[in-house]
């Protein structure tokens, strides 16, 4: 998968990831086919870089075309 291609998704739990993640907030999830297999996904949190977390924690999400590109031309 291109590395371009970018996902958005909600954090539905933060469990364990209190200061890195806010429930609710939604998240640019980046392709990792490696984590994809281990059950994680690669997330821009917080801290501004992407980190591995359990991929329970998130739920994809479709937006309409131009709140998607907002979100994702901000990170």
């Amino acid at each position: 998968m291109s590395r371009s291609i970018r996902q958005l998704m909600v954090c539905l739990k933060n469990d364990d990831y209190g200061a890195s993640l806010e429930r609710r907030k939604i998240y640019v999830c980046l392709p990792d086919q490696v984590a994809s297999e281990h059950g994680l996904v690669r997330i821009i949190d917080e801290s501004g870089e992407d980190y591995l977390y359990p991929k329970g924690l998130f739920a994809a999400v479709e937006l309409p075309t131009p709140v998607r590109r907002a979100m994702l031309t901000t990170t």
